[in-house]
């Protein structure tokens, strides 16, 4: 392997993996913890990520040993052998290689001895110290090549590489650290690191962590133009933003990718991520270098093959059938007037959690379809939720963005979203494609059927259609509009989506009165109440609630010909509800 990897390197750009320490921290992991310490407390979790890598098509492991060494493991005040973690390292990021028929080279990660913090009260010999101890575990454990990562001193990494080339002559990668103005912490500039580094034994230099994508390009250009060494480039994804307990980076996978581009042509020959990067990221990365690195065979990988999916939602059989659908759309209150809601209908959309669905489905005897709101969720709670209920027997999910309450004083402060509705059914397609939200492969995959909502009263058609159409680019399946009183909008937006095939459900709501059809049509945006409507309820004095079925009645025998199935909001008289479901099913059969 030795020679191998500068024989590669000289052939095609190496692509690296992504972070581990920003997975393992998604997994539940404190930062404040030693990371490394997990390759002997959860070497399943570890094993996971490097397969997860392996499976996004990752040329070079880092072994999860950066900060795992004596010094940097007691300042987080673990005490466990730096030797054992090491080698435990070593074999894990081996075992996830095992298997697969393309070369996988596997790097020891070490970083600089001590923390910048600490940097002050440490000699140069016990720093040169810890670097030995690690650097044999690391090779005692048969690494194919040392990666010296994330240094921010330039003496300090000409020490490390020093005590490294004395203890192996295995290929040495060594990268520098730098900001956004373009030097290291320690104020050295890329050319300085190259030109100092360029008598030492090492095998390529580089640049990882600290600054996104956009700034590495530039410190790429400055490297390269320095020497005549391979430069390899692993940038982090963005700025980490705190949110609660929890860091996110907000580069995109695309954007990542993008950029991973632009690394080849500019002459980088080893392309990775830093802090904030996932498997999905390093996915984005391999398909854009696709036709700048060698045709292979596709890769047969150790990583297990997800289980067939489960069967298809209630909704989905019934779709696949001819026929019209009919859904009653409820707000659960854990009472027996729920049950009362849903009679008649095929199906209940339920506006509330999970549990309020299951319970639903046990009493009333209906299928379920649930709403999702991305609205004040992280990425992982989310997709807890979403495993948990798949794994309950829920199928089938409606995404939705969500909206705020107002906050006190302030309604018009915004809400937090990692997602919006988009990214939301994309979090579902990957999961039905056997992935996670970071692009770590699962062990099975799920069988949801993803819906979205689309609005035909919004006065932007134009935006309206736009955003329809990235829902179903995202992986929608079905859509569900809106609650519409008039015909003419949706059949101008059933129109506009002929071209594209699936099935739409409209969703009517009865009017409860003239006050309510009033405040929908002069206060509410994105909402047409046709004059009509609004003249027959203001005369209608005490019958007013009749009347509002009456046309909602009206408005779903006029929808029949232009969608697959209704969903009716029977929150409000629930035996009327019914009555008008069953007078449908009725004039269906007929």
């Amino acid at each position: 392997m030795r020679g191998r990897f500068a024989e590669q390197l000289s052939e095609r750009v190496l692509v690296f993996d992504g972070a581990m320490g920003t997975v393992l921290h998604v997994a539940g992991n404190s930062l404040d913890r030693a990371l490394p310490e997990l390759n002997l407390s959860n070497p399943e979790l570890v094993s996971t990520i490097h397969e997860s890598y392996v499976a996004a098509g990752a040329d070079v492991l880092l072994t999860n040993t950066f900060g795992a060494n004596r010094l940097r493991l007691a300042e987080h005040g673990c005490s466990v052998s730096a030797r054992d973690i090491n080698l435990a390292a070593v074999r894990l990021a081996r075992q996830a290689r095992r298997g697969v028929h393309r070369t996988i080279f596997v790097a020891g990660s070490v970083s600089p001895a001590v923390s910048s913090s600490a940097r002050a009260g440490v000699r140069a010999d016990e720093r040169a110290e810890v670097v030995r101890e690690q650097v044999q575990a690391l090779v005692d454990g048969g690494v194919d090549l040392l990666v010296l990562e994330t240094f921010g001193h330039l003496d300090e990494l000409v020490e490390a590489i020093t005590v490294a080339a004395e203890v192996t002559d295995l290929p040495i990668v060594a990268q520098a650290t730098f900001t956004s103005d373009g030097l290291t912490p320690a104020g050295e500039t890329p050319r300085e690191v190259v030109k100092t580094l360029t008598g030492l034994p090492v095998t390529a230099v580089g640049a990882n962590c600290t600054v996104g994508p956009q700034h590495m390009l530039a410190i790429l250009d400055e490297l390269r133009d320095a020497g005549d060494l391979p430069v390899g480039v692993h940038p982090n994804a963005g700025m980490p933003r705190r949110t609660g307990r929890r860091f996110t980076y907000p580069v995109a996978r695309a954007h990542f990718g993008r950029y991973a581009r632009r690394f080849a042509e500019h002459g980088a020959a080893m392309i990775g991520g830093c802090c904030g990067t996932t498997p999905g990221h390093i996915r984005e990365v391999v398909a854009r270098l696709a036709d700048l690195r060698p045709r292979q065979a596709s890769p047969v990988t150790a990583v297990p093959k997800p289980r067939p999916a489960p069967p298809q939602s209630p909704l989905a059989r019934r779709l696949a059938r001819p026929g019209f659908v009919l859904a009653a759309q409820v707000t659960p209150h854990g009472e027996p007037e729920d049950v009362e809601r849903v009679r008649g209908a095929d199906l209940a959309l339920v506006r509330g959690n999970f549990g309020e669905a299951l319970r639903l489905e046990r009493e009333a005897g209906v299928d379920t379809i649930t709403t999702v709101t991305a609205w004040d969720r992280s990425l992982a709670a989310l997709q807890a939720d979403l495993l948990g209920a798949h794994a309950f027997g829920l199928r089938t999910v409606v995404c939705e963005t969500g909206t705020p309450a107002p906050l006190g004083d302030y309604p018009g402060a915004d809400g937090i979203w990692e997602v919006d509705s988009v990214g939301l059914i994309g979090l579902l397609a990957g999961l039905n494609s056997g992935r996670d939200h970071t692009g770590l492969t699962l062990a099975t995959r799920t069988a949801f059927h993803i819906g979205a909502r689309v609005n035909p009263g919004a006065e932007d058609q134009d935006a309206e259609l736009s955003r329809t159409k990235a829902k179903i680019a995202a992986g929608a399946q079905f859509l569900i509009t809106r609650p519409v009183y008039e015909l003419e909008g949706l059949s101008r937006m059933v129109a506009e989506l002929s071209g594209v095939d699936i099935p739409v459900l409209v969703a009517i709501a009865p009017l409860s009165g003239f006050a309510e059809a009033e405040y929908l049509a002069y206060e509410v945006p994105d909402v047409t109440i046709p004059p009509r409507a609004l003249s027959e309820l203001e005369a209608a004095g005490e019958r007013e609630a009749e009347v509002g079925l009456a046309l909602a009645a009206e408005l779903l025998d006029g929808a029949r010909d232009l969608v697959r199935g209704a969903v009716v909001v029977a929150d409000e008289h629930p035996g009327k509800i019914e009555s008008l479901l069953r007078q449908e099913k009725s004039a269906l059969q007929l």
